[in-house]
């Protein structure tokens, strides 16, 4: 070899114009160029022998001059290095010869200071001609061979400087007088470098310029120019030469997810500290707001008080009933009031009180004395000594039979008190500047506390939050283990993990191989799949192992198993396949597009649960990192209160109407409100109209009209129930061909009672479907509407909103709680609520009921808990409305039939009350939820985050949350809970009476292990945590 770079070593498909994204560019090295300047004239640090050669300078010491001669060695000794091999061999010699030499020269200078400078000149001269003669002779023979560049030395390694040689006559240069060099590392990915060639003066047209070859690189890419549009770049193959001995392109990988991971980590910080300055600075700007505002009121209090005190002190004359010795006193003083008995209502008094203050009772009562009868005969004087408060203006008394509180008949001159003007008081203004700082520094204060008060509470909230999540995302880890779980089980980017499994749980039970399959990043990481990995098998019977390295930028593990090397027969978890987060990356999850086509939504158009679920999912996806949107209609019934920032957006035409767009927001959740002026909704309600199919239908089929002129391109349409069924057939039959093809539907079955033709159909043409309970979906599998699309349900439970349902932070009961002071806060909420509600204040259990009474609810059931209740002398609450007005007019006649013979322990409210909601949740002591079906309830939930304990029955998503305390301590320990409630499995009295006998028993016989029960259920996180993870999940799986 030459050292040349040829024609073999470069990129097949072109130069490499780019760099990626995710890559830090690194200025070039001092090295490459002297100074900003050189950059800008292209000049270049030319090597040191070349510079010797061509500056021709003097030699000081030796009076003579470097002269051509040396050239003419360079270009007439080619017989004397000929051969490859020995051209090698004098590059090696001559390398260490010029070590030798370096280190020579310090120990001659150092123990030979007589050495003259000159000599070591021309040793290093010496070495330098022999370095010449070998570049000399490595042009000839590149020319000669038509090679027209070459590197030296030949090998190159990381950390070295190379000298990099171009023959301008045989490039596409070869009339130009500027030539550049423009290049990278490591595929044009590390390291952009450009620099100017100088001619040499070497045989032929050779031009060249140093390079530093950093540390981390594996090949030079390059490409010449003339620092215009004329390049050389290898017929645009672009040039490279490989680096020997350093990374290889995988480490370099690594290297760069390092160096990426630094870079986050640094950004974050910049990030997090422009954060904290931020808020600094608008804490200080509402420190000073807060200042300018508790001026402006103690400058308001002290006129206020200072015009009062005036009007005092205009009516504070002496009287024939009072007189003060001596005339003349100031604060401090030591003074003498006598009081005439006989001219007042205390003539009969046996005993006289002074209760006195000053300054128009500033302080309140400071001034508390028995007065004494005095031996003055012109009427029935009694006397007190009193000390004059030192910031006094005026006194102010009244006399009393008694001390304060304890007093019955009072003087108050006439309701208007007694004052007295101090004659020496403190100065006038002086006082009042004194009280208006005073009354500043307590606003300063009171407002202080305040706010402290409410960070500790923030932050405790937001602790409590995090610990939930924390324990939620443990759990999620740890509930498929009794099928699949690693070691770690939190898995950390650049680690290695073990996957352990159990196939005997699965459909490769009893297969004899089992094998691993996997990826990062739902199965898109830049690697691609894993390859197939054999499982190994482990000291524990059936499970089997396999140990996989986790990438740096990975963010989620993806994976399933299967019976061969081939594949064959797969575990791959119904269609959803395994996932587990992966922690600590340098890459996130790119963000999906979620949109929501809903007839429902909380607060602000809620009827049942729907609106629950849509609201507090989204938020729960959103807080994800995700975008969500929210297609709601614009009823003329919308709560906009609950609206922020609503205003009209704009308007389009479909279907011979014009369709306004209004915009707000709701709970942090952008919705767009959908208002055909056809009318279709200002009808006054949500639901109970006779063309509700029209009506809705229409909604749909506007709703992908507004996402197809708005131009959005989601990843997901989730739609939800029959009202909004019709998304999904719409979108496929017409909208997917016409710029939403990237979409995919998600349709959610909230209650398969209502509207099945339709749930059918979008069951259909969805591309995953759910219900909202996984017990529930087993219950309805069989449904014909259901069974032919079993491989693409999912039974996903909901959860609740956190944020909302809070007791920690609920301006609707009388005390805050958490599960350290449950017994303190339940116990003030009982007693508000019984107070509120008209009920015996007395320690009872109390069970509490909020639904809406219907058939699906269990409304007899209801009725016979309430008298059952009664029975036990326990007290009801029940709070709820019928949408039917017989069943309705049944409960009304109920309540007053409880009202006039129960009205102490019996009360209930049929409508809907949400503060009152509240207050039940929290004073409850149990929340019965008897409901002959339920998909998923979030009753009990709701009753559980406020520490009640739930009694229901066994059906849907019931039997999935509540674990009775007596039977199902093995079920709940398989999801990594503990029993929490009460329940029952046959929907009759029998069957009710077992659950609610047990529960007010616990209460009535042992109290401890109830008390505990109501702290354990508050730990417990129903929140949208867990259930959000299982979304996305499948709205990946969706768009796979």
């Amino acid at each position: 070899m030459l050292g040349a770079v040829r024609s073999d070593e470069t990129e097949e498909n072109g130069r490499i114009n780019g760099i990626e994204d995710d890559v830090t560019e690194t200025p070039t090295p001092e090295r490459f160029a002297k100074s900003k300047e050189d950059e800008v004239d292209g000049s270049l640090l030319i090597s040191k022998h070349l510079d010797v050669v061509r500056s021709e300078t003097e030699d000081e010491a030796e009076g003579t001059r470097l002269t051509r001669k040396y050239l003419d060695v360079i270009k007439n000794d080619s017989e004397e290095i000929g051969t490859l091999a020995e051209i090698d061999e004098h590059i090696a010699k001559t390398e260490k010869e010029k070590s030798e030499l370096l280190y020579r020269r310090e120990i001659s200078l150092h123990h030979e200071p007589e050495m003259d400078e000159s000599s070591v000149k021309k040793l290093e001269l010496d070495a330098d001609m022999r370095r010449l003669r070998v570049l000399g002779n490595l042009a000839e023979e590149n020319f000669s061979r038509g090679y027209k560049m070459f590197v030296y030395p030949q090998v190159v390694s990381p950390g070295q400087d190379i000298e990099l040689l171009l023959n301008r006559s045989l490039s596409a240069l070869k009339d130009e007088p500027n030539i550049l060099i423009m290049g990278a590392f490591n595929d044009w990915r590390w390291k952009h470098f450009t620099v100017k060639l100088n001619k040499t003066n070497l045989n032929g047209d050779w031009w060249s310029c140093q390079l530093y070859v950093p540390k981390e690189a594996y090949m030079i890419n390059f490409v010449f120019f003339n620092g215009g549009d004329v390049y050389d770049n290898n017929d645009d193959k672009d040039y490279f030469k490989h680096v020997e001995g350093g990374m290889d392109v995988k480490a370099f990988e690594g290297f760069l997810l390092e160096e990426k991971r630094r870079e986050l980590e640094r950004l974050a910080a910049e990030q997090a500290e422009r954060e904290r300055q931020a808020q600094e600075e608008k804490r200080k700007e509402a420190e000073r707001a807060a200042r300018e505002a508790d001026k402006a009121q103690a400058k308001m209090e002290v006129e206020n008080r200072r015009e009062a005190l005036r009007q005092l002190m205009k009516n504070a004359v002496r009287s024939i009933d009072w007189h003060i010795e001596p005339n003349e006193f100031k604060g401090g003083d030591l003074v003498r009031l006598y009081y005439n008995k006989d001219s007042g209502p205390l003539v009969h008094a046996n005993e006289l009180w002074i209760h006195g203050g000053h300054n128009n009772w500033n302080d309140g009562v400071s001034i508390i004395g028995t007065l004494i009868h005095s031996k003055r005969k012109d009427a029935d004087w009694w006397y007190v000594d009193v000390v004059v408060p030192d910031r006094a203006l005026i006194l102010d008394w009244v006399i009393a039979d008694g001390l304060p509180n304890n007093a019955y008949v009072y003087d108050n001159n006439h309701s208007q008190d007694f004052h007295a003007i101090v004659p020496k008081g403190i100065p006038d203004e002086l006082y009042w500047f004194e009280e208006e700082n005073r009354i500043y520094n307590k606003l300063q204060e009171e407002r202080r506390l305040k706010e402290e008060a409410i960070r500790v509470k923030a932050e405790r909230t937001a602790h409590m939050k995090s610990e939930i999540k924390s324990r939620t995302i443990q759990k999620f880890l740890l509930s498929q283990k009794h099928i699949v779980y690693t070691e770690p089980v939190d898995v950390q980017a650049g680690s290695t993990v073990t996957v352990f499994y159990d196939p005997s749980n699965t459909v490769l039970k009893g297969k004899p191989e089992v094998w691993f399959r996997g990826s990062f990043n739902h199965w898109t990481h830049r690697n691609g799949p894993l390859e197939p990995q054999k499982m190994l098998p482990t000291d524990d019977g059936s499970v089997v192992k396999a140990t996989v390295k986790v990438p740096l930028d990975a963010h989620i593990m993806d994976f399933v198993f299967s019976e061969s090397e081939e594949g064959w027969i797969y575990d791959n978890k119904n269609g959803m396949d395994y996932h587990i987060p992966v922690f600590g990356g340098v890459a996130k999850d790119s963000p999906m597009h979620i949109v929501h086509v809903a007839v429902e939504m909380a607060p602000i158009a809620k009827v049942g649960g729907l609106g629950d679920v849509v609201t507090s999912l989204s938020r729960a996806v959103q807080d994800l990192g995700h975008n969500v949107d929210i297609i709601l209609p614009k009823y003329d019934c919308l709560n906009l209160s609950n609206v922020k920032d609503f205003q009209f957006s704009w308007s389009y035409h479909w279907s011979g109407t014009e369709i306004k767009v209004w915009f707000g927001k709701v709970e942090g959740l952008s919705v767009y409100f959908l208002e055909p002026q056809n009318g279709l909704f200002w009808t006054g309600c949500v639901y109970g109209c006779s063309n509700d199919t029209e009506r809705f239908g229409f909604f749909c089929h506007a709703a992908l009209e507004f996402l197809l002129q708005s131009g959005w391109t989601p990843d997901i349409l989730h739609c939800h129930d029959w009202s909004s069924a019709p998304v999904a057939w719409l979108f496929k039959d017409h909208y997917m061909n016409y710029g939403l093809s990237k979409a995919r539907v998600v349709f959610t079955i909230h209650n398969l009672e209502f509207g099945a033709d339709f749930i059918g159909k979008a069951m259909a043409y969805s591309d995953k479907a759910t219900t909202v309970s996984d017990t529930y979906s087993k219950e309805v599998s069989g449904n014909s509407v259901i069974a032919p699309h079993l491989h693409k349900f999912h039974g996903i439970l909901n959860g609740i909103d956190p944020d909302i349902w809070d007791p920690y932070n609920d301006k609707f009961i009388p005390i805050s709680y958490t599960s350290e002071n449950v017994e303190e806060g339940k116990r003030a909420a009982k007693e508000a609520l019984q107070q509120k509600l008209g009920l015996k204040r007395a320690e009872v259990p109390l069970v509490g009921i909020i639904t809406r009474l219907t058939v699906q609810k269990g409304i007899d059931l209801i009725k016979y808990a309430i008298s059952r209740t009664l029975e036990r002398n326990g007290q009801v609450v029940l709070l709820g409305s019928a949408p039917d007005p017989r069943i309705q007019n049944e409960f009304v006649n109920l309540a007053n039939h409880l009202h006039s013979t129960r009205g102490d322990h019996a009360c209930l409210c049929l409508t809907y009350d949400e503060p009152l909601s509240h207050l039940i949740y929290a004073g409850a002591d149990f929340i019965l939820v008897p409901s002959i079906f339920e998909p998923c309830g979030l009753t009990q939930l709701t009753a559980m985050r406020y520490g009640s304990i739930p009694v229901v029955r066994k059906t849907g998503g019931l039997y999935d949350t509540v674990f009775d305390v007596d039977h199902d301590s093995e079920r709940a320990q398989a999801q990594s809970l503990e029993v929490n409630g009460f329940s029952f499995d046959v929907a009759d009295n029998a069957g009710l009476d077992y659950a609610l006998n047990r529960a007010i028993s616990t209460w009535y016989d042992d109290r401890d292990r109830f008390n505990s029960l109501c702290k354990t259920v508050m730990e417990q996180d129903w929140s949208w945590n867990r259930p959000a993870l299982d979304y996305m999940e499948l709205y990946h799986t969706a768009c796979k």
